[in-house]
């Protein structure tokens, strides 16, 4: 062993010391290894850049831009709406259709991403069901590690495992090559599950295993308002006088009490649209009012006198819309300009595009009409419409302070009329990946500027979804595989390896394989593991004479078969609180299924993938 590998083992294990125990953070740690290798003399200058420029770094930064245009059009969150309405209050179909929408979802977007957007998914499911979370988040984490063996590019490591590849001279990996393997994983994966679960049922000394939510919601804010039984939901009838009229014309609140909130018109058999009730709002036959009504025990002779059919709601004031109609608390600024003005004489709707349809005065909640009220100074109003209107209000500093913006406004998607384009650009990208006829980066990047074109993301909106710690980190650790290869490490690896397995079958050696990138997964990133395991796997096939594809293939897989700790992926990570977890937790269900998946991998690689 030479003095320069040596050095690089030191910094190698210096850098898993440090990921082991988090400090400094693992892309700072990565910054470090940047800086130290080359000063070693074990890689050059321009080897310890050549992360930057790599294609497989490119694509994954890209792939978050594509993902956040899913999540700002509201596909994401479609998927969710889908979910609820086809589980129909059984555990074991909302597992099945869960795991089933997070794998493929994720097969296509960030698999931190998509979990991270289904834990309030699952939540609401759960208090909707009363169904305990403990028995749904680890599903829905194994899920998205499992979304990884799916496609090139569902995770990091397949893409870095891929690079290595074609580094190595050969072809590298195709957009659906992990596909029939990980279809087979994932159909173990949720029938284990449903198994599995019972050893997730909440103990009687636990706790009810929902995280403290502290914070407000839609439904919180109508209960201390007293709001229930004001909303109603009408569709403009043949001859209405309302038809053909705007709504600052018609003074439905002045005179009877109705605020209009929102507007739902059908713009083809296939689309339907929420509009703001702005002044200018030419209201037409057929249109649905969403509106407040302060006079309850009038509704019936108003909806007779404009000629309103009356429709059901779907739930407790609007929230069935609760991804384009908000609410927020807002306080008058001492040096507001609205002070001693009415509601009316402030014209909120016209100024504003939002409806005050409460307010408190020293704590207390006032039930006159409001818009008679004149405003004072610590007055607190509570104001409706459309959340685009309602970020806006946020920088009318002079006037207002925001006080409580409820929950819902995460599950906001800012470009919701832009879904179709969205799904368009996701099916163009990965049918281009699928033909192959443009490299796999070239064709991503194309996919995310398509989004800008369609307006489905912003610049900003671009530059923030990039999880840059991710991006540095695999720049920063793939000195590390060029050094090993340098200093001859990798071969010094390939050799121990065979040694231990001696005469055996490949078989035999993809499990030891599978195992050693498990076990070192246990401890660094799935990403960091597959750069340092990659090179191995592909000089051990080299060195056996064997097609180097299923030994890449057993690195890429085992790389994300993080499912054995709650640290082993961020994936796993975001369950831990909703999921009300323990370690144990993850090791009891995660230890057993990741030797399922080792077994799956040894059996069906091999076939899908010869070694001649």
């Amino acid at each position: 062993m030479s003095q320069e590998l040596i050095i690089v083992l030191l910094l190698l294990l210096a850098a898993i010391i440090a990921f082991m125990i988090n400090k400094p953070r693992m892309d700072v740690v990565a910054v470090c290894a940047l800086l130290a290798l080359p000063v070693t003399g074990s890689v050059t200058l321009d080897q310890a850049l050549a992360g930057f420029s790599d294609s497989s770094v490119l694509i994954v930064a890209v792939f978050f831009i594509i993902g956040d245009g899913l999540v700002r059009t509201g596909v994401a969150f479609k998927v969710g709406d889908w979910l609820v309405r086809q589980s129909k209050n059984s555990e074991t179909r909302l597992i099945v259709l869960l795991m089933i929408s997070v794998a493929l979802l994720g097969s296509v977007m960030s698999s931190t991403g998509i979990v991270a957007i289904f834990i309030p998914i699952v939540l609401s499911i759960a208090t909707k069901m009363k169904a305990d979370t403990r028995r749904l988040m680890m599903p829905l984490s194994f899920a998205g590690l499992i979304s990884g063996m799916l496609t090139l590019v569902s995770t990091a490591p397949n893409l870095v495992v891929s690079a290595q590849l074609q580094q190595a001279g050969h072809k590298s990996f195709e957009f659906f090559s992990f596909t029939p393997i990980g279809l087979i994983i994932l159909f173990v994966g949720v029938f284990y599950m449903l198994f599995a679960r019972r050893f997730l049922s909440k103990n009687s000394a636990e706790n009810d295993g929902k995280p403290k939510d502290a914070r407000v919601h839609i439904e919180d804010l109508v209960n201390q308002y007293n709001l229930k039984g004001r909303n109603h939901r009408a569709r403009i009838g043949e001859g209405s006088p309302l038809a053909g009229k705007r709504l600052s014309e018609l003074h439905l609140r002045e005179k009877h009490g109705a605020n209009i909130i929102a507007v739902e018109r059908r713009l083809s058999r296939m689309k339907n649209v929420v509009l703001d009730a702005v002044s200018d709002r030419v209201l037409q036959e057929n249109d649905i009012l969403l509106f407040d009504f302060f006079y309850p025990e009038q509704i019936n002779e108003f909806c007779l006198e404009f000629k309103l059919m009356s429709l059901p709601l779907l739930s407790s004031y609007f929230n069935e819309h609760s991804r384009e109609i908000g609410m927020v608390e807002v306080t008058i600024h001492p040096d507001s300009k609205l002070i001693d003005k009415t509601v009316l004489e402030n014209a909120f709707r016209s100024n504003y595009n939002l409806n005050v349809i409460g307010m408190k005065r020293k704590g207390e909640i006032l039930e006159s009409e409001l818009l008679k009220e004149r405003l004072k100074q610590g007055d607190t109003l509570l104001v409706i419409g459309m959340w685009k209107d309602i970020r806006q209000l946020q920088t009318m500093k002079d006037d207002f302070v925001v006080l409580t913006i409820p929950a819902e406004i995460d599950e906001v998607a800012p470009a919701m009329d832009k879904a179709p384009y969205a799904i368009g650009v996701l099916v163009v990208t990965v049918a281009l990946m699928i033909v192959g006829v443009f490299p796999t980066v070239l064709v991503a990047i194309f996919g995310a500027l398509l989004m800008g074109a369609f307006g489905c993301i912003t610049m900003d909106s671009a530059y923030k979804s990039i999880h840059w710690p991710s991006i540095i980190l695999i720049v920063g650790m793939f000195p590390f595989a060029l050094a090993l290869q340098n200093t001859g490490g990798v071969d010094l690896a390939v050799k121990f390896l065979l040694e231990i397995g001696g005469d055996a079958s490949p078989r035999i050696l993809l499990m030891m394989l599978f195992g050693v990138t498990a076990l070192i997964g246990l401890f660094i990133s799935n990403t960091a593991t597959a750069i340092l395991l990659a090179p191995i796997a592909i000089q051990t096939a080299a060195t056996l004479g064997v097609s180097p594809y299923p030994f890449a293939m057993t690195v890429a897989l085992a790389a994300s078969a993080a499912f054995i700790t709650p640290v082993s992926s961020p994936v796993n990570t975001l369950v831990v609180a909703p999921g009300n977890y323990t370690f144990g937790d993850f090791v009891k269900v995660g230890l057993p299924f990741a030797i399922i998946v080792m077994f799956i991998a040894v059996i069906f690689v091999p076939i899908l993938f010869p070694m001649g």
